[in-house]
């Protein structure tokens, strides 16, 4: 099947192309420290000579107890991005949790984001659908990789081709996900971009009673073995401090170890590429 290419500024999401990058941290927590934190990853992914997206969340609807931190105002965090986007030049993904946010996300978002327990909400993949943007869909814990086909189908509806599939693990018992590579393969088969979502993938969920837990030592390892299926990109939430963050800490990277962990994964994904080069031509590896 042909694969579509989501162009986003000067990001090209392809599976048969180089990876590109989705990261920052679980929340706003601050202004400032998000600002010192878009900035720093922008240096590190500049230096590597890779494509990035900056990842922005305002508001974690989901969260476990409703004493946690959720974010900040949704009108602050827009004025915020939008300026914050400009001085870096650098293109942002906003999740969105409500259709009636969808067009107000869309006016500084450059990919609108449907959160995993969302996926199934028809008005909001419509409302995201209908902005125009490209449309990063998460597939939900509870959801099989064969019934994106419908997902799809929705926003195909509006006329919105730009679709992004992304995997982060599937329900495994009470408390824990599991990844299952083969649906990797199988949304793939849509012909849509896939990204692989290594640092939710890899969540405990409400494992630490009032907060889910995780287990960031498996995210790279579980980057790698999706890497090496050639798809169109890696999602990661990182934290300068993990230990001290508002919301997923345990499974998000430290912000220093991002450039090594890209490193090795744009390694493997050229040694997939070539690989993926070679079946082409007929050879069987």
């Amino acid at each position: 099947m042909t694969q579509t290419t989501v162009r986003v500024k000067n990001a090209a999401f392809s599976n048969d192309a180089p990876l590109v990058y989705i990261a920052g941290p679980c929340v706003i927590e601050s202004l400032k420290s998000y600002a010192a934190e878009a900035v720093k990853l922008k240096e590190m992914f500049a230096g590597l000579g890779t494509a990035f997206v900056l990842k922005a969340s305002f508001d974690k609807a989901n969260r476990t107890s409703h004493s946690a931190f959720r974010g900040i105002p949704i009108e602050t965090a827009l004025d915020f991005l939008r300026d914050l986007k400009n001085r870096l030049d650098v293109p942002v993904l906003i999740d969105v949790h409500e259709p009636s946010q969808a067009a107000r996300v869309a006016e500084v978002a450059d990919i609108v984001q449907v959160p995993a327990f969302l996926c199934r909400q028809t008005d909001l993949i419509i409302a995201c659908a209908e902005t125009g943007r490209a449309v990063n869909v998460k597939k939900g814990q509870f959801l099989a990789p064969r019934d994106m086909g419908n997902i799809i189908a929705k926003i195909e509806s509006r006329g919105n081709r730009n679709i992004l599939l992304t995997e982060r693990g599937s329900c495994f018992g009470y408390g824990d996900l599991v990844v299952d590579m083969r649906g990797i393969e199988l949304m793939k088969g849509f012909g849509y971009p896939v990204i692989f979502d290594c640092t939710h993938s890899v969540q405990k969920p409400g494992a630490l009673g009032k907060a889910t837990g995780g287990d960031v030592k498996l995210a790279l390892p579980l980057a790698k073995a999706a890497a090496a299926l050639k798809i169109a990109g890696v999602f990661f939430e990182a934290h300068p401090n993990p230990a001290r963050a508002l919301s997923d800490g345990p499974n998000s990277l430290r912000l220093d170890a991002v450039p090594a962990a890209v490193n090795a994964l744009n390694q493997i994904d050229r040694l997939a590429m070539k690989l993926k080069k070679s079946e082409v031509k007929g050879l069987r590896v």
